[in-house]
């Protein structure tokens, strides 16, 4: 796989840009106090501009090879990305409100005088942003990949080897350890803005494992001009397509509950200056966006499954016992919330068909509960399968249920998949 400088988005984005830069900006002018409000970032104007460059550096990674989760991550990592950045924007236009005397310039002064922002941000700066962008992802999803393999195979950072490698990418070229290595947290691909570096599986008994320290040393050495450390990330790994460090944000995002999701944090997180502010609405925004769209997709999918739920497959979970093995709404429900977190290689279009991966799984094992439990489930089954080349395991729900009268009705139903 070769990563190839990508073009940017093209004149009509380009221009729908500009537009919506325009709106942003009349909403900053309607602005009457004397200082920057941060809030600002929450307006109907600035979140259009903010959802169109997300969704142009989206495209970058539209038709690239990866999980339904990870798409995900990269999609809101481009969103809170795009959206720093146009708080940046705002807050560097904010001055250009006044004139020289310090009155008030009438709107078309203004928006002429803060054209250079809108040139340097989502022109110049775009280009490089999206081409970062595409190889983060090509990345990501190259990682998922080795993650299935496990440590079989060894890791090997390769350049394109023409005149255009940077000198301190090149002495990276060759560099093989394990995918478990700490090197690969650091000075995993991309490795600065237009990087084309990239990383192969190669068999260990191929080529010879570069001595960790040594490959730290030369690592630091090719980031010797990234002195904040801004691309000392893994985008697989991360499940981002943008460090939380970047050329948007300081340098304690990089450690910040909210930017990490630690959401038992987030409720003692209290921001201390503007970018922190910024930062908190656009991590709220897109909760409450990805809520919806979630609650829309749900809604579809269970009507997907819902010819499921008046199938059945028999199964024998030991040498003695058969049972009848189907799905229930509440399993239906759960599969989809919590699957596509769990299984990198089931796909949105596979829920419809899991009664056939039930039917030519086999039994590989059982345990009790880990914790207690208040939907009478009381015992899981495991059973093992192949979907497109990769193992799964599909996990059997024995859920018992007390009826008013004291009557008990025990069923099995699919719970939940995972990768193997």
């Amino acid at each position: 796989m070769v990563i190839e400088k990508l073009a940017a988005p093209g004149d009509d984005l380009r221009k729908r840009l500009s537009a919506l830069f325009s709106g942003m900006m009349k909403s900053l002018f309607k602005e009457k106090g004397a200082q920057f409000r941060v809030e600002l970032v929450a307006d109907p104007a600035v979140q259009e501009f903010v959802n169109a460059h997300a969704s142009a550096l989206d495209s970058a990674f539209q038709k690239m090879e990866m999980s339904d989760a990870m798409r995900r991550r990269l999609t809101r990592s481009n969103y809170i990305f795009s959206g720093m950045k146009a708080f940046h924007e705002l807050h560097e236009a904010f001055p250009s409100l006044l004139d020289e005397n310090g009155n008030r310039k009438p709107f078309e002064r203004f928006l002429n005088d803060v054209q250079s922002i809108d040139k340097t941000y989502n022109s110049n700066y775009l280009r490089a942003e999206y081409n970062f962008v595409a190889a983060s992802a090509e990345m990501a999803g190259r990682w998922e990949q080795f993650m299935r393999d496990g440590d079989r195979y060894n890791l090997q950072y390769r350049t394109q080897r023409d005149d255009k490698v940077r000198p301190e990418h090149a002495a990276l070229d060759r560099v093989t350890l394990p995918p478990s290595d700490s090197f690969w947290e650091e000075f995993y691909p991309p490795n600065g803005w237009n990087c084309r570096c990239t990383v192969v599986q190669v068999r260990k008994s191929k080529y010879p494992e570069t001595p960790h320290d040594e490959a730290m040393r030369l690592g630091d050495e090719a980031l010797q001009r990234d002195t904040k450390g801004v691309f000392r990330f893994n985008a697989g790994k991360e499940g981002k397509s943008v460090p939380d460090y970047n050329p948007y944000t300081i340098r304690r995002c990089s450690t910040c509950p909210i930017a990490k999701g630690d959401k038992g944090r987030k409720l003692a997180f209290v921001p201390d200056n503007e970018v922190c502010q910024a930062c908190a609405i656009f991590h709220e925004c897109a909760g409450n966006a990805e809520k919806s769209v979630r609650a829309v997709e749900r809604k579809h999918y269970m009507r997907e499954m819902a010819p499921l739920l008046g199938r059945r497959c028999s199964k024998t979970i030991d040498s003695n016992s058969t049972v009848q093995v189907g799905f229930s709404t509440y399993g239906n429900k759960h599969l989809f919330s919590d699957t596509f977190g769990r299984s990198k290689i089931l796909s949105k279009d596979d829920l419809k068909n899991l009664d056939t991966l039930l039917e030519h799984s086999t039994y590989e094992g059982e345990s009790g509960l880990t914790h207690t439990r208040n939907d009478g489930i009381e015992h899981f089954y495991y059973f093992k399968t192949t979907l497109r080349g990769h193992e799964i395991r599909l996990n059997i729900a024995k859920q018992v249920e007390t009826d008013p009268h004291g009557r008990t009705r025990t069923s099995y139903f699919l719970y939940s998949v995972n990768d193997i």
